[in-house]
């Protein structure tokens, strides 16, 4: 029943983008507490006293009849880190063989992510790119943050070309304190190149993880016959026929995929693969255990 709730054919269906983040988490959440081996809530840490805004579904109540003052339970975990989340929203992210775009699976994800960092009081902020920064929402935790960064998710369209080497100088020439840095895209660019733009920021210590969004006709394509395939950035064409798709393709996109995960890894970058016909709780629960330390 919850998976149901995180399949993004499902989420495809409802219009409003908050809600979606609504639907994703809350089913996300009780799915953890169902788990018998990854629960929401960490081991406890200390208490903190309450303030406006805050769930009073964490607050001690034992506490507050011995007292009458109100003081929520933190829980390691929950450091009020900076997170920024960046998505690719070039011409390539339009791809989708399922009626679901690799755009739209990131939208969906980077607002769980975003609606996730809320919860746990983290201050938030967005960029979104393709040769150029088109949106930045600046990180914060102020009221109405929530809102911003919705309203600029939901606003991304696929533009141009990708080039990673602006948004993430953007990205250091403002973030001056450590913070977990989140990139969504279809990294279809030198696996070299991408750890190479990416690189500056893990060096000024901020956990940098990528999301690789991928359509499953682009990672195992079914095609009969031969078929013409056309690079939506660049517009070159090429013939392709079954066999190459079931062979060399096939190789080609393993070597890619190896090769980017390795790059990552040996940069110290967190690294997981998305595919857009699955429901996003695995991706959550990689931003979860890296927001946590369990990785």
């Amino acid at each position: 029943m919850i998976q149901r709730f995180l399949d993004p054919a499902v989420l495809a269906g409802i219009s409003s983008l908050d809600l979606v983040a609504k639907t994703v988490v809350d089913g996300f959440i009780s799915g953890l507490h169902e788990s018998p081996d990854f629960g929401f809530s960490q081991e406890f840490a200390e208490y903190r006293q309450y303030m406006p805004g805050d769930d009073l579904r964490h607050v001690d109540w034992n506490v507050f009849a011995r007292s009458d003052k109100m003081f929520l339970k933190r829980f390691k975990g929950e450091t009020n880190t900076m997170v920024t989340v960046l998505i690719d929203a070039s011409k390539s992210m339009a791809y989708g063989s399922r009626g679901m775009e690799k755009l739209e699976y990131a939208r969906f994800l980077a607002a769980s992510i975003v609606y996730l960092a809320h919860l746990q009081r983290d201050a938030t902020g967005l960029i979104v790119f393709d040769d150029e920064v088109r949106n930045f929402v600046q990180p914060s935790s102020r009221q109405g943050q929530m809102m911003r960064l919705m309203h600029a998710i939901d606003q991304a369209e696929a533009g141009t070309r990708t080039d990673f080497i602006r948004p993430f100088s953007h990205l250091v020439d403002f973030l001056r304190k450590r913070g977990l840095v989140i990139a969504i895209s279809d990294f279809w660019e030198d696996p070299e190149a991408v750890i190479r733009a990416v690189s500056p920021l893990r060096a000024r210590g901020s956990e940098l993880v990528l999301f690789h969004i991928l359509d499953p006709e682009e990672l195992a394509p079914k095609i009969k016959g031969s078929v013409l395939f056309e690079d939506l950035e660049s517009g070159a064409k090429m013939q392709v026929s079954a066999d190459y798709a079931t062979h060399e393709y096939k190789d080609k996109m393993a070597s890619h995929l190896e090769a980017i995960k390795k790059k990552a890894e040996g940069a110290g970058i967190g690294y997981y693969l998305c595919d857009t016909s699955k429901p996003l709780d695995e991706s959550l629960r990689r931003y979860l255990a890296i927001r946590t330390g369990r990785l």
